[in-house]
């Protein structure tokens, strides 16, 4: 594709980005639903305060990435037609709101906790297992195939989502515990099951019955992590 072209679509893609951001800017009602999804029936208005602040942390970058991601494209090749840039575009929205999360705004209510949350505290083992299997059997399918660019995006997008896992496990507590469990919970699961059907929903070149089964799986697999789990706020509640 010609540069020219790539900007074109660049552009046309940072104004949908913008669109989706102007839309799905989050105010005090999105932040309440997301908690009452989650378990947290009566929040505060402290809790949705800081359940709002979790959500613009993630959005923001959306019209960036739309604009990014397509050059990115051209340059490394990734050519195929495929939904990878908004698979990777709510990845990387996510990674960029854990690193913002590592330093709170001081005006946000912190309190200290007896113990750091571990892993299986905010995605269970079979999830992180379902993940294991997905990307592992990506890989190795398309790597027997030399299918190179399906490597790099499901190598990409496992590795994305771990460190969105690790970083949720360790950045600063703030607000209430239970609502802190739940963004952390949240941030994890939706990571880790985009991650779980990367491989089974992008390059199908062919969609035999096996092909429509794995995207299927990938699917049922990602509804099953992501959730909303309303058992991670009474865990602790």
């Amino acid at each position: 594709m010609a540069w020219d072209n790539v900007l074109g679509v660049a552009i046309v893609m940072g104004i949908f980005g913008l669109g989706i951001l102007v839309v799905l800017w989050p105010g005090e009602k999105h932040g309440r639903r997301l908690l009452n999804r989650w378990g947290i029936d009566r929040p505060s208005d402290e809790d949705v305060a800081e359940a709002v602040r979790y959500l613009k942390r993630r959005r923001v970058a959306y019209p960036w990435l739309f604009v990014l991601l397509p050059v990115l494209g051209e340059v490394i090749g990734l050519t195929e037609d495929t939904p990878w840039t908004i698979v990777w575009t709510l990845l990387l929205g996510g990674l960029f709101g854990e690193l913002f999360a590592l330093r709170p705004p001081k005006t946000a209510q912190r309190q200290a906790m007896l113990t750091h949350r571990r892993v299986r505290d905010i995605i269970p083992a079979w999830a992180l297992a379902l993940l294991g299997l997905a990307v592992g059997g990506g890989l190795a399918r398309y790597a027997v195939e030399g299918r190179w660019q399906a490597v790099s995006v499901v190598a990409g997008c496992g590795l994305i989502a771990a460190g969105i896992v690790a970083l949720a496990v360790r950045r600063p507590v703030a607000g209430d515990p239970v609502v802190d469990l739940v963004l952390r919970a949240r941030s994890a699961r939706v990571a880790t099951g985009l991650a779980i059907a990367v491989p089974g929903a992008l390059f199908q070149a062919e969609m035999n019955a096996a092909a429509v089964g794995v995207f299927v799986l990938g699917l049922v697999a990602l509804r099953a992590v992501v959730g909303p789990h309303r058992s991670v706020a009474a865990a602790v509640s």
